[in-house]
């Protein structure tokens, strides 16, 4: 579970690996901190968020140096052959644009459309207030539009 929401907010990358191990071990060392042990899953899912936002801002601030070269996610690595075709022309839609988001609005698109979770729950796992959920998701949906890929034949 948690290796493929890695996997889903970084894409296929070299650091996804290492990203789940940095979610394992900062889980162990605040696993005292853990209150109900039936929202294991969830608890888990908010310190693999926190942890992909970290990695995405570093990413964000070497890429704008011009210490790492940015680079696009294949959405046929990502989306699952059996995927309705509806589901994955906005899957490659989404992810056609990802890296040219800010981390924090990135992963509130990815926990929201790619993952399924509600408004509600993208704010439960990014700590943050669903009004402020609201307002990344409307930034990332602006986006959405400016910069996906318009369909052959379209003007």
């Amino acid at each position: 579970m948690i290796n493929g929401l890695a996997y889903r907010l970084l894409g296929r990358d070299d650091e996804v690996d290492d990203l789940v191990q940095d979610a394992f071990l900062a889980a162990l060392r605040s696993l005292d901190r853990l209150e109900n042990p039936q929202a294991f899953s969830a608890w888990l899912c908010s310190i693999m968020v926190r942890t992909a936002h970290k990695t995405l801002r570093r990413r964000s601030m070497l890429t704008r140096l011009g210490l790492r070269r940015s680079t696009v996610i294949d959405p046929d690595a990502v989306v699952g052959r059996t995927a309705a075709p509806d589901v994955c022309a906005e899957l490659h839609a989404i992810y056609a644009v990802l890296d040219r988001m800010a981390p924090e609005v990135r992963l509130a698109l990815v926990l929201h459309r790619v993952e399924g979770l509600s408004v509600p729950e993208v704010a439960e796992r990014m700590d943050m207030s669903v009004s402020t959920v609201k307002r990344r998701l409307c930034v990332a949906e602006k986006r959405l539009l400016k910069f996906a890929p318009k369909p052959e034949g379209s003007s």
